[in-house]
């Protein structure tokens, strides 16, 4: 049996602690919250034992895996202490607050041969793993723009970072695990209308080097909650909704008119079948953790590394420091 613990007992964190009490072959043997209140419920709902104190915990409990659900601010403390006491580590997304820590993290994973893996959860979606595959096959041709629109209302268990460090990571990441291509240049607007001390509104693009676009659409505004992602190229465009876990295909009719090629390019596109194609739904994050207990048990490779984390991270850093700097692309028009 692997052990297991859980530090930081939030919504997420309860998540994390009932998947793994479901997990066979893993033991959940305590969980972490620095509200006692919250982590003595949480104890007793999965019948563990609970701390206040992680080092406490890891010292009294011995686990070899631990999942790090605590504010990005608390990232790096938690996770040096938890890779220098030999655990091995999940940690929620993004993987620090600066690129700094965040490459602090990663040595210190590789000096003591410890897992860390970082919580992309969107890259155990089984919608978007069927997609990757269709792409990988060559069934779009070539890409020519990722569009993911990530809106809802605003997540009262936020309170250290804004929208685009909360939820960017994920869309940025699945760009480049899509296209396996990275960045070469970053644009973005922000504003906050709502939230009293972070932006709350992110709108944004990337270009990749293989000519790819992606634009992202991001708020805590929305009443709904809406996840989705389109991937537009040459034979359609794809549509991928996170929640449902649906992949549809909407054909360009015309993208297989090579006998006639004058009047295909006179029509450019038009509307051909559209595919729902059928998904085994999976739970997303008993997926990743299942990764992660393998990894631990030298069973794989880790799906999420560290790299994948940082440069993730330095995206996000990047957009936020270009919505910052929209005074200097202002272009005179009267």
């Amino acid at each position: 049996m692997t052990r297991v613990a859980v530090v930081g007992i939030g919504m997420m964190g309860r998540n994390h602690a009932r998947v793994y009490a479901d997990l066979p072959e893993v033991e959940l043997v305590a969980v972490v919250d620095a509200d006692e209140t919250q982590a003595r419920k949480a104890g007793a709902q999965f019948h563990v034992p609970y701390y206040t104190d992680y080092l406490k915990m890891i010292d009294q409990e011995k686990p070899s895996a631990v999942s790090v659900v605590v504010p990005t601010s608390l990232h790096f403390p938690v996770v040096k202490d938890l890779l220098e006491a030999g655990c091995n580590v999940l940690v929620e997304k993004p993987i620090a607050s600066t690129l700094s820590e965040g490459e602090e993290l990663v040595k210190i994973a590789q000096q003591f041969d410890r897992v860390l893996m970082v919580g992309h959860i969107e890259r155990f979606n089984p919608a978007i793993v069927e997609l990757k595959r269709r792409l990988k096959d060559g069934e779009l041709g070539r890409i020519f723009q990722i569009h993911t629109r990530r809106l809802g209302p605003f997540p009262t268990r936020v309170q250290d970072v804004g929208v685009i460090m909360d939820l960017a990571p994920h869309d940025l990441d699945i760009m480049r695990y899509l296209t396996g291509s990275e960045v070469s240049r970053v644009y973005a607007e922000t504003k906050r209308e709502v939230h009293t001390s972070q932006d709350d509104l992110f709108a944004g693009m990337v270009r990749f080097e293989d000519g790819t676009l992606g634009v992202l659409e991001i708020n805590w505004l929305t009443p709904a909650k809406i996840r989705e992602l389109y991937v537009t190229g040459e034979r359609g465009m794809f549509r991928v909704n996170y929640i449902t876990q649906d992949l549809r295909f909407y054909e360009n009719a015309d993208s297989s008119a090579g006998s006639w090629p004058t009047i295909s390019l006179l029509r450019g596109v038009s509307e051909g079948a559209v595919i729902q194609y059928a998904i085994r739904k999976q739970e997303p994050l008993r997926v990743e953790l299942e990764n992660f207990i393998a990894c631990v048990e030298g069973k794989t490779e880790i799906p999420v590394n560290g790299h994948d984390a940082i440069i993730a991270l330095q995206l996000v850093l990047a957009l936020m420091k270009s919505a910052t700097q929209a005074d200097t692309r202002r272009i005179g028009v009267r």
